[in-house]
């Protein structure tokens, strides 16, 4: 069983910042790639950042691509989505996910553990 838990979503005003953090446990964090996902009011969960178990390879959404960036400390088991150059179009509920495999895969159903979520609101 895989345990993530997120946090550091917030309020913040369009061009502003912010970093989400997920701390995973129950999993040998570091030999599987790791995922962010959001929902926003009325829409399907979307796709928006992936990394591998080096941090080597990542994958985003092109609406996020030159402003967001995913990272991972193995050492700490949590990964990281820097958040920049906020838009209200990214107001959401951020999820943290880990994938039943340990590719860097953009689709919903290849993830099998999702944290509880944790709410991003950017103002205009």
């Amino acid at each position: 069983q895989v345990q993530l838990v997120e946090s550091g979503g917030g309020l913040v005003q369009a061009g502003g910042s912010l970093t989400l953090s997920c701390a995973a446990s129950g999993r040998t964090f570091s030999t599987y790639a790791m995922g962010w996902f959001r929902q926003a009011p009325g829409k399907e969960r979307e796709f928006v950042a992936a990394i591998s178990w080096s941090g080597y390879s990542t994958k985003y959404t092109d609406s996020v691509k030159g402003r967001f960036t995913i990272s991972r400390d193995n050492f700490k088991n949590t990964v990281y989505l820097q958040m920049n150059s906020l838009k209200p179009e990214d107001t959401a509920v951020y999820y943290c996910a880990a994938p039943k495999t340990s590719g860097v895969v953009t689709a919903t159903d290849e993830y099998s553990y999702w944290g509880q979520g944790t709410q991003v609101t950017v103002s205009s």
